[in-house]
């Protein structure tokens, strides 16, 4: 791996922690009900590979410092379950970007949709309604799977305008 490569990586994990963490946003990017405007760079593999590994550690970070400042309610589990559903999805999104529906990599776009649906579900009723862990995960899931679907169209509108320019062109 080159500089070039680490540096991306390094400058798309702090993008997606600014994204998480800043006043405002870090509201809707932790809980139960939640838009996490970070997870549009789940996207990012559609373009650029190393990408999965700026989300992943993006993610991770946000989540890590999120529990340690007390934004993030779900604490230190999240910085694990969190992180290994971003990193699958996103690894996943980069193994479908050649299925396409159209023009559209519709399957790609889904994959952090259906981790994040299962993943953050199953953590959020883990943790907040262990009574009913089924029931839990179906409605938690619901939840985050709607704030999902926002992300990744927001992330598919971004990797449209940044397919135009030369920024993450493979050497």
């Amino acid at each position: 791996m080159n500089i070039r490569k680490i540096t991306y990586i390094a400058m798309i994990a702090a993008i997606y922690s600014v994204l998480c963490l800043i006043p405002g946003l870090s509201a809707l990017a932790f809980g139960p009900i939640q838009v996490r405007f970070a997870e549009a760079l789940t996207m990012l593999p559609l373009i650029y590979k190393p990408s999965i590994w700026g989300v992943a550690l993006g993610c991770f970070l946000s989540n890590l410092i999120g529990a340690a400042t007390g934004v993030n309610p779900t604490g230190y589990l999240d910085a694990i379950i969190g992180t290994t559903a971003t990193l699958l999805a996103a690894y996943m999104t980069w193994k479908l970007r050649d299925r396409k529906t159209g023009n559209v990599p519709v399957l790609s776009m889904l994959m952090p949709v259906i981790f994040n649906f299962f993943f953050i579900g199953l953590e959020l009723a883990y943790l907040f309604m262990p009574e009913n862990i089924l029931a839990g995960t179906l409605i938690n899931g619901n939840y985050v799977a709607i704030g999902e679907i926002i992300a990744v169209i927001l992330g598919w509108l971004l990797v449209c305008e940044l397919k135009k320019t030369s920024l993450f062109r493979e050497e």
